[in-house]
């Protein structure tokens, strides 16, 4: 029982971490263009991710929990590690503001101590192409789809009046509540995958299905962590690329979300953090090329390789330590 409470709190503290993270991703458009004040936006972003796996289901907990590696495997050991990669990796990244992906450390935590348990032949592939697509698909679709819509936005926009600034500026709550919805529908379920398997591991639950506290406590605290704000990744974020204007914060929390939302009733466990950065990205792009810092953007896609690798490594690491102390 006291390892059971110790994962559970641990899941917690990540989505907690994972929220205070990823708000840079929701918000920092909306800061940056001044559509609405830091307070205001986190405040409702918050809001908008508590409700979100409530709306839309849980298919992202179920490809983490039981779509990657089968429960029969896992053992408290492997979980204790994954969690602790996982949280330091959100740390480390977060106080040198690198906008990395918490989604994929927590994959490539139980990964490395499940390769060394169990053997790489236990990973369940048909989860993993899901993971895989998601983090080589959605930068490239995220960079398309901003340049795309960017450029229709233009378009449309050709002879428009000045005023229409106004317009992009009030669009940007509700873009940016959806963008917060489609995140807490994909990036709030990691957490709840791992509670759930901790319970099947454990011996709480005979098969894995996610209760609906569970749902409700993961939630809570990604809507806390999100709540406090990573300042660091939001002037990342917001001005780190290039100057953000009115109408591409529209554009990218519009893209962004449909990407996200999409993965998330899919069962995707895509990176929020990829998807809003090349949206970014392909937005700027759209007016001009060389309008991007794409010395930042250089950084970003470097951390984006090394994350489930060096998460791997580091909670194979700790597996090796952990495992004579806890079965």
């Amino acid at each position: 029982m006291t390892i059971l409470i110790l994962l559970v709190v641990l899941s917690l503290i990540f989505n907690f971490l994972n929220g205070f993270h990823d708000s840079s991703n929701i918000v920092a458009t909306i800061i940056s263009s001044r559509a609405l004040a830091p307070r205001v936006a986190l405040t409702l972003t918050a809001i908008a991710e508590f409700f979100g796996p409530i709306l839309f289901g849980v298919a992202v907990a179920t490809t983490i929990g039981a779509g990657l590696i089968p429960p029969q495997v896992v053992t408290n050991s492997v979980l204790l590690s994954a969690l602790i990669a996982a949280i330091f990796w959100n740390l480390f990244t977060w106080f040198f503001g690198i906008p990395s992906s918490s989604s994929h450390a927590l994959i490539g935590g139980l990964l490395g101590p499940i390769a060394i348990s169990a053997g790489i032949g236990e990973i369940q592939w048909s989860g993993m192409v899901k993971v895989l697509l998601g983090l080589f698909v959605s930068p490239f679709l995220g960079l398309a789809m901003g340049f795309l819509f960017m450029h229709l936005t233009l378009f449309l926009a050709r002879n428009a009046h000045p005023n229409i600034n106004g317009f992009f500026r009030k669009s940007q709550i509700l873009t940016g509540i959806s963008l917060a919805l489609s995140h807490g529908a994909n990036d709030g379920q990691k957490s709840m995958g791992v509670i759930t398997l901790a319970l099947v591991v454990n011996g709480a639950l005979s098969h894995f299905e996610i209760p609906l506290w569970v749902i409700l406590l993961s939630s809570t605290a990604i809507s806390l962590g999100t709540a406090s704000g990573g300042w660091r990744l939001i002037r990342t974020l917001g001005g780190g690329f290039f100057k953000i204007r009115p109408v591409h914060g529209f554009c990218t929390q519009f893209a962004s979300a449909a990407i996200i939302l999409g993965a998330a009733l899919f069962g995707g466990p895509v990176s929020t953090t990829q998807v809003v950065s090349s949206v970014i990205l392909g937005v700027g792009s759209a007016e001009r090329i060389n309008k991007v810092r794409w010395n930042v953007a250089g950084n970003i896609v470097l951390a984006w390789l090394v994350t489930i690798p060096f998460s791997a490594a580091l909670a194979g690491l700790l597996f090796v330590l952990i495992r004579p102390l806890v079965h």
